[in-house]
């Protein structure tokens, strides 16, 4: 099952590599990732592989909650579909 990693925030040293981390230490597969800095904000979009993770979606959702309260930025995960859905035109 594939998933969509939002990320959102100031931008700082250290995002995209803590982010990776936790997702390789789940066994997640990157798929594609996209960022960019606008004016100081950090955005990065990924699209993820999360079949054969050690955890849940849920717990993975809880798991980069908490990076992200540490790291003072926004992370989200969400089924694939459920992102497409919700950005459909």
């Amino acid at each position: 099952m594939n998933a969509i990693v939002t990320v959102v925030g100031q931008d700082k040293v250290g995002i995209i590599a803590a982010i990776c981390a936790l997702l390789a230490e789940d066994n997640v597969n990157i798929l594609d990732i996209s960022q960019t800095i606008l004016q100081g904000s950090f955005t990065m979009v990924m699209a993820v592989d999360v079949s054969a993770s050690k955890s849940s979606v849920g717990d993975l959702r809880e798991k980069l909650e908490e990076l992200g309260k540490k790291m003072e930025i926004s992370i989200r995960i969400q089924r694939e579909e459920i992102f497409d859905a919700m950005h459909r035109i």
